[in-house]
């Protein structure tokens, strides 16, 4: 089904910096220490710096934001031991991070592995199977890549023999070094540990938005994931970085109603709303302009790679999810966006890493940026802001 809007946008040259917007920079940060004393100067620098566009970086300043950023990924979210087992698997697309990862690791292990395999062709594709055959002798799996490798049989399958694995689909080095990635994990672990007495006994779900969205579907309230928070530290653990939501498989066959996509789809925003008609669990149709036609060509692709018996499953609603990380953007690329405080999800496909039928290799998420969410009669969200606890 879908690959929409998957058109680049022209790149221009940066801008030079002259020593007016300097001059500015240097004030910026002798105001923001006299007024707030307490806090350090470095501190200050470096939301300074954030704010510069990523592309108007230097070469060395790019390396080492990578740098700092794989090493919070190595000590912070994985943990790595020494002497653990580290295979580190990215793409031609991922090549920078990979390379990053890499070095960090290697300060911790002198068992690190760093494999670039081909780039796949969409989200939930099988690695190569000598690539799967090394997952499966693992401590710890990191995988950034163009597509996600998070609901394929190589990653349960290694979790299952006890690697603790973080799935980074479509990362870039912008992503990688900015927004979510610099979010506080352990204050993210918290907050979502927060949520589990609202989930106790609740079983209802209702979504609605201004856009048309209106849909109800039953969850087991037990069946909550909650270690989706960034920390990755124990075997059989399974994380997407940059991490930050709650998510659940509604009850397979319950779901009923209408879902409006107007954040993102799959890997780029919506510029036209995408209208999921949804039965009994199932989506039946989809509008959306070109961008529907779109989608059904690449879902239609993936049912003929099945059993004729299995092809209406690649419609299965597979999983609802919300964000938790106020650090996320929402930018067109799904790891971040289904992150971000106040977004909602809905994810198409493959729902066997929840627990659930559908083994159909294909998974593809749409995010809501301005939904409402009810679990029975609490509200979560307000029209995108995340309000449980006001």
């Amino acid at each position: 089904m879908v690959r929409p809007f998957s058109r680049k946008g022209k790149q221009t040259a940066p801008a030079p910096v002259d020593d007016d917007e300097l001059e500015e920079v240097i004030d910026e940060v002798e105001e923001a220490i006299d007024e707030s004393p307490e806090i350090q100067e470095t501190e200050i620098i470096e939301d300074l710096v954030e704010q510069i566009p990523f592309d108007e970086l230097s070469i060395e300043e790019v390396s080492e934001s990578l740098k700092i950023s794989a090493q919070t990924v190595i000590k912070t979210c994985m943990d790595i031991r020494r002497g653990e087992n580290v295979l580190i698997v990215c793409d031609p697309t991922t090549g920078d991070i990979g390379q990053a990862l890499h070095e960090a690791a290697n300060e911790r292990s002198d068992r690190v592995l760093l494999i670039v395999m081909p780039k796949a062709r969409h989200h939930g594709e099988e690695p190569p199977s000598p690539v799967a055959n090394l997952m499966r002798q693992q401590q710890v799996v990191i995988a950034p890549t163009r597509y996600s490798l998070t609901h394929t049989r190589a990653i349960r399958q290694s979790v299952r023999g006890g690697a603790r694995v973080a799935t980074m689909p479509g990362m870039t080095n912008e992503m990688f070094s900015r927004g979510g990635m610099s979010a506080d994990f352990n204050e993210i672990k918290q907050k979502i540990s927060d949520l589990t007495p609202y989930f106790r006994r609740r079983r209802i779900v209702n979504v609605k938005s201004e856009q048309g969205t209106d849909v109800t579907f039953e969850v087991n309230w037990r069946e909550w994931k909650l270690d989706d928070n960034g920390i990755c530290n124990r075997p059989k653990m399974l994380t997407n970085l940059p991490a930050g939501k709650a998510f659940i498989m509604p009850r397979e066959g319950t779901m009923n109603g209408k879902v409006v996509i107007d954040g993102s789809w799959e890997s780029n925003l919506v510029d036209e709303p995408i209208t999921l008609v949804i039965e009994e669990g199932m989506v039946m149709d989809v509008k959306g302009g070109t961008t529907a036609a779109t989608i059904r060509q690449e879902f239609g692709e993936a049912a003929k790679r099945l059993r004729t018996k299995d092809r209406e499953n690649v419609w299965t609603v597979a999983e609802f999810g919300f964000g938790m990380n106020p650090q996320a953007r929402l930018s067109g690329n799904v790891l971040e966006d289904e992150k971000r405080l106040g977004t909602c999800y809905f994810s198409v496909g493959d729902n066997t890493a929840l627990g659930g039928t559908s083994a159909v290799g294909i998974h593809i998420p749409g995010v809501l940026k301005n939904a409402s969410v009810w679990l029975d009669d609490t509200q979560l969200i307000t029209n995108g802001e995340f309000t449980l606890w006001d």
